[in-house]
C-alpha cells in the first residue's frame, strides 16, 4: 500500500494517487481547568454534553493536517472544523477535476483546474470562528509533519513520534480506514456512557460472592468491569474497599473478584444482607498499534460492520493493495471505468499478492479465488476511480470521529483496519463489460457516472423528494441529495419543511447554517445553500409541521407527486405521522435519528420492509438535548432540565 505514501519534496501526490491522511498536533495533552472560560458554551453546548469539558479542552489544543481535499477529505475537513480544534491545515495542490464535483461539496465549476485545497480554504474557514484554517503548498516533508501529533514514510515518522495517523480512501461503494495512534494510546473513557448504579438486593457469602441487583433495572455491567460499594450493612467493609473486578453471571447477577485470603474470610464472616448501591468505576484503557507496513503484513481482527459478509475485509484488505499495486504500473491511474480487462488485472494482482503473502506465512485469504470473491474485486476495480457524496460522507463521518478521538482521548479507536462497501447498490451492468455505459460525459455528476452509469443518473435527476426536518441530519442529507444530482433535472424537485428557526447552538452541527442565518427559517436557508453547491437542483422550502393540521397543502396532489420521503425529525409522533402517510400513499420512506455518538437508521419499501411504526422501541432512558432544551412536553423534561442546573450541566 505504498501509492498513499508521501515523501519528503513531493509536491503533486496528494489526492487521488494518495489516501487521504490525518494528522493532529496535541500541544496540551495535560489539560486543566484553567481554559474552561475559552470554550463557547452557546456554540458547543450539544457537544459538551456528550464529549464533556476536558475532552473539549483537549481538542481545543489540538492541530489538525489533513491530507487530500477531495470528497473524502472535505468531509473529514468540516467536521473536524464544527468539532472545534485549534486549527486546521489543508494540504492538496492536485487541480480540480469534473469528477471531483460529484461529492466534493465546495467546489465548483469555476474552480476546475486550481489546487483543491486551495479552492476550498475560505469556504472551510466560514464554519467556525473559533478554527483557523490554511493552507499548505508544496512537498511534506519531516520538518513540517512533525509540527502535527497525528500523521509508510509519513506513518513511520508518525508512529516513531507517537503522532496518531488516519489514512482513509473511498472508491466507487468501497471504503477503507486505518488508524496508528502509536505503540500506547490512553483511552479516558472507552464508551462515554455514565457510570451504571444499581441497588442492590442482595450479596451472598458464598466463594465468590454472588451480588443481585434489583430486578426493575439490569445492571448493564460486562464482565472485567470494575465497581464500587456504598451503604452496604451486611458486608460494611465493601463501602471502604478498593473497588473489584466482577463477573457477570447474569442480567441481574455477578460476582465478585476475591483478592485475598483475608478478603475471603471477611466475605465468610459477613450476614448475606440487602440494600446498600453498587457503582461501575471507569478505568483507563491502554491500546497498542502497530505501524502501517506492519499492520499490512499482519492485521489481527478487523473491525466487523456487517455480519451477513464474514470475510469480507479480508478480500478488502488484500482489493485494496491490488488496487494499489496496479496504479504503481499505470503511472498513478485508476482502472478504466466498468472495464473488465483492466478488473481482470487488478483481479490477478490480487491473486499474486495474496499467494506472496501465503508463502510468507503472513496475512492470506483462503477464498479469493472463488466466484463470488472475484465478482467482487471485479465490481471494486470498475469503480474505483469515482468518489461518491454517499460514501464520503459515511467515511468522513468516521475518520472525523476517530480524530476527535486521538485529539481527546475519548472513546475507543479503531484497531486498526475498517472496511465497508456497498456492492447491493450496483447495477448489473457492472459486470457486463460496457464501458460505454460509464464513460465520463464531462458533467459534474461523472464522479457518480462513473460507479452507477449514466442511466441510473438520468433517473436521480427526475425525482421528487420531501424531506421533512432540515437539521443535522436533514443539512446532511440536502448536501448529498445535491452532489448526486437529485431533482437536477426537468420535473424533479427537493420538498424541504421544517418549522423551526436557526439558533447558535445549531451552528457546529448543522453545517449548512452561519452566524448571519440566526433567526431564520431553517428550510429556507437550507434550500439557498444547496442551490449554492449545485445551481441546478429544484428545491421548494416550507415551514410548515407536518400533521393533521396541514393536510390541505401536503395533500393527495402532493404526496401522490412524490418519488420517496426522507425524515430527519426529533420526536416519534411525527415520525409516526409521516409513516402512515407513506404507507397510504405506498411511498418509500428513509428514516434515522441520532443520540449523543449513536445513530439509528431505517429503510422503508413498501411490501419489500417493515414500517417504522410496526415496532416500538423500549421507552428511552435519556432524552435528546433538542427536545429537552427547545421542545420540553412531558414531566421527565423538567426533572432532567432542573437536573442539569443543579449539577451545572
Amino acid at each position: 500500500m505504498n501509492s498513499h505514501a508521501v515523501t519528503a519534496g513531493d509536491v503533486n501526490e496528494t489526492a487521488d494517487g494518495v489516501r487521504n491522511l490525518v494528522n493532529v498536533t496535541d500541544n496540551a495533552m495535560d489539560v486543566d481547568q484553567t481554559g474552561a472560560a475559552d470554550i463557547d458554551e452557546g456554540l458547543y453546548s450539544r457537544q459538551l454534553y456528550v464529549m464533556g469539558r476536558e475532552a473539549q479542552l483537549r481538542m481545543g489544543a489540538a492541530n489538525v493536517l489533513i491530507v487530500g481535499l477531495n470528497g473524502l477529505g472535505v468531509e473529514i475537513a468540516k467536521n473536524v472544523i464544527l468539532a472545534g480544534v485549534k486549527s486546521v491545515t489543508l494540504h492538496d495542490d492536485t487541480p480540480a477535476s469534473a469528477l471531483d464535483l460529484a461529492s466534493q461539496f465546495y467546489l465548483t465549476e469555476a474552480d476546475i483546474g486550481k489546487p483543491r485545497a486551495a479552492a476550498s480554504v475560505k469556504k472551510l474557514a466560514e464554519l467556525n470562528p473559533y478554527v483557523p484554517v490554511r493552507c499548505h503548498s508544496g512537498g511534506i516533508t519531516e520538518e513540517f509533519l512533525l509540527g502535527f501529533r497525528e500523521a509508510k514514510r509519513i506513518n513511520s515518522i508518525c508512529h516513531a513520534k507517537s503522532i496518531a495517523f488516519i489514512s482513509t480512501e473511498a472508491r466507487g461503494v468501497f471504503g477503507s480506514v486505518f488508524c496508528d495512534f502509536g505503540d500506547e494510546f490512553l483511552v479516558s473513557d472507552r464508551d462515554g456512557v455514565e457510570p451504571v448504579s444499581c441497588m442492590i438486593s442482595s450479596i451472598s457469602n458464598s466463594s465468590p460472592p454472588l451480588v443481585t441487583v434489583s430486578d426493575d433495572t439490569r445492571h448493564g455491567l460486562e464482565t472485567g468491569d470494575v465497581v464500587s460499594f456504598r451503604e452496604v450493612t451486611g458486608f460494611p467493609f465493601l463501602n471502604k474497599s478498593q473497588p473489584r473486578k466482577v463477573t457477570v453471571t447474569g442480567p441481574f447477577t455477578f460476582t465478585l473478584d476475591i483478592i485475598s485470603d483475608a478478603d475471603k474470610e471477611l466475605f465468610e464472616q459477613g450476614s448475606p444482607s440487602s440494600g446498600g448501591y453498587v457503582t461501575q468505576v471507569k478505568q483507563p484503557l491502554v491500546v497498542k498499534f502497530k505501524n502501517l507496513e506492519s499492520a499490512l503484513a499482519a492485521p489481527g481482527e478487523f473491525l466487523i460492520n456487517d455480519f451477513a459478509k464474514i470475510g469480507r475485509s479480508e478480500l478488502l484488505h488484500v482489493a485494496f493493495q491490488a488496487l494499489d499495486s496496479f496504479q504503481e504500473k499505470h503511472q498513478g491511474n485508476y482502472p478504466k471505468p466498468g472495464c473488465m480487462q483492466d478488473a481482470e488485472e487488478v483481479l490477478a494482482l490480487a491473486l499474486e499478492l495474496n499467494q506472496l503473502s501465503a508463502s510468507k506465512k503472513t496475512f492470506s485469504v483462503d477464498d479469493i479465488s472463488n466466484a463470488e470473491s472475484k465478482r467482487l474485486i471485479q465490481a471494486f476495480s470498475a469503480g474505483s476511480t469515482g468518489v461518491i457524496s454517499p460514501m464520503a460522507a459515511f467515511l468522513g463521518g468516521i475518520v472525523g470521529q476517530e480524530a476527535l478521538k486521538a485529539c481527546s482521548s475519548k472513546f475507543t479507536p479503531i484497531q486498526q483496519f475498517f472496511y465497508f462497501d456497498a456492492v447491493e447498490c450496483l447495477p448489473d451492468a457492472v459486470y457486463a463489460d460496457t464501458p460505454e455505459a460509464f464513460a465520463p460525459t464531462g458533467s459534474r455528476y461523472d464522479g457518480q457516472i462513473v460507479v452507477f452509469g449514466s442511466a441510473l443518473q438520468q433517473k436521480i435527476k427526475g425525482l421528487n423528494m420531501f424531506l421533512v426536518g432540515a437539521g443535522a441530519i436533514g443539512c446532511e442529507m440536502l448536501k448529498n441529495w445535491a452532489m448526486m444530482g437529485v431533482a437536477c433535472g426537468e420535473g424533479g424537485m427537493i420538498h424541504i419543511t421544517d418549522m423551526d428557526t436557526i439558533e447558535k447552538s445549531n451552528l457546529n452541527r448543522q453545517f449548512l447554517f452561519r452566524s448571519k442565518d440566526v433567526q431564520q427559517a431553517k428550510s429556507s436557508v437550507a434550500g439557498r445553500a444547496i442551490k449554492e453547491m449545485n445551481p441546478d437542483v429544484n428545491v421548494q422550502s416550507y415551514v410548515s409541521r407536518v400533521g393533521a393540521e396541514s393536510e390541505n397543502h401536503f395533500n393527495d396532489d402532493f404526496f401522490e407527486s412524490l418519488s420517496g420521503v426522507c425524515t430527519a425529525l426529533d420526536n416519534v409522533e411525527a415520525r409516526l405521522y409521516m409513516d402512515q402517510r407513506c404507507l397510504f400513499y405506498e411511498l418509500p420512506m428513509l428514516e434515522s435519528g441520532t443520540l449523543g455518538t449513536k445513530g439509528n437508521t431505517q429503510i422503508v419499501v413498501p411490501h419489500k420492509t417493515e414500517n417504522y411504526g410496526a415496532s416500538r422501541d423500549p421507552p428511552e432512558k435519556s432524552i435528546p438535548i433538542c427536545t429537552l432544551k427547545n421542545f420540553p412536553n412531558a414531566i421527565e423534561h423538567t426533572l432532567q432540565w432542573a437536573r442539569d442546573w443543579f449539577e451545572g450541566e
